[in-house]
Formats: structure tokens, C-alpha cells, sequence
């Protein structure tokens, strides 16, 4: 990689993006055999649903709070796609889980430009902006450090949220 985040020659003058460096980072490390650990005692709490609630409430309170990346597209717009009805923005919490999303797309050579903005920004202001429903997809790709804020009452406006009356 050269200094300036570009793109840099590997050994053969094989051409590799910065993102692809990242991924390399992200490759499993492996465990010597041995043996296979008993699974943890099932779950008999009848707080269950609460402690999610709460567990859900601290997410999308850390989310807020934090700067997360936003790829964009060729046009300067963040990336997006939409399923069900929803437009889910693009958003990762580091420029690793970006590089897992790039490579799983299939394409980690090329160069991805990103914005840093605020979780709160995002949903307070630019999801607002966009006139459809939509919602904010984190780290997809990523497997289970995945999660989606879906456009609903206490994580977006009342005025956009898809369970509330909207609007526009």
C-alpha cells in the first residue's frame, strides 16, 4: 500500500486494494485440537425479554453515539439497498467489517470512498431526508456482529418511523 491509502503492488506486481489488506486481517485464526468445550447451561431466566429490551436499548445508544462509515456511490450518495419496502443504508463500525462487506460483493480490488457520520446524524437527520422508509443495516457481512435499526418508533423519528403515522 502505498502512503496515501492507494492502491499498492503485492510480490508479482499483482495490483491489491486497501480494503483487500484489511480483509487479510480478518482471516480466522486457528486452534490447536483439543477438546470440544459443553455447550453453556440453557437459559431459564424469566427476565429474558426485558434483558433484550435493555441489551437493544444500550445498541442503538452506543450506535448513536458512535462515528460509523458510510460507503458511498459512484454519484457521492450513501450505498443502499432496498428489501421489503425498506431502503437500508450501508453503515460499518470499522474499515475491517467494510473490507468483509467488499470482499463478500466481490469486489475488494476496488478502491471504496466512505464518509465518517454520527449514528445519531443518521437517524436523526439524513434518514428524515430520504422521503421512503428506511432503516440503517451496520456491519452487513459481518455475520452475527451484524444488526439492523429498523425505521420504527424510538430508533428513528416518530415522523418516518413505518409504525408510526407519517408524515410527508
Amino acid at each position: 500500500m502505498d502512503d496515501h491509502g492507494g492502491v499498492s503492488r503485492a510480490a508479482g506486481g499483482v495490483r491489491r486494494s486497501r480494503i483487500a489488506e484489511y480483509a487479510d486481517m480478518t482471516a480466522p485464526e486457528t486452534t490447536p485440537a483439543g477438546p470440544v468445550p459443553e455447550p453453556p447451561p440453557a437459559r431459564t431466566d424469566v427476565d429474558g425479554p426485558a434483558r433484550r429490551r435493555r441489551e437493544a436499548a444500550a445498541l442503538l445508544g452506543e450506535f448513536r453515539r458512535t462515528a460509523v462509515l458510510l460507503p458511498l456511490s459512484e454519484d457521492g450518495a450513501p450505498l443502499t439497498a432496498d428489501s421489503g419496502g425498506i431502503r437500508w443504508i450501508y453503515a460499518f463500525s470499522d474499515e475491517t467489517a467494510l473490507a468483509r462487506f467488499a470482499l463478500a460483493r466481490g469486489e475488494g480490488a476496488r478502491e471504496w470512498v466512505y464518509d465518517r457520520v454520527r449514528g445519531a446524524r443518521l437517524l436523526d437527520a439524513a434518514i428524515p431526508s430520504l422521503g421512503v422508509p428506511c432503516g440503517v443495516a451496520l456491519d452487513v457481512g459481518s455475520g452475527a456482529e451484524g444488526t439492523l435499526f429498523p425505521p420504527v418508533k424510538g430508533i428513528v423519528p416518530d415522523t418516518v418511523a413505518v409504525d408510526g403515522e407519517l408524515t410527508r
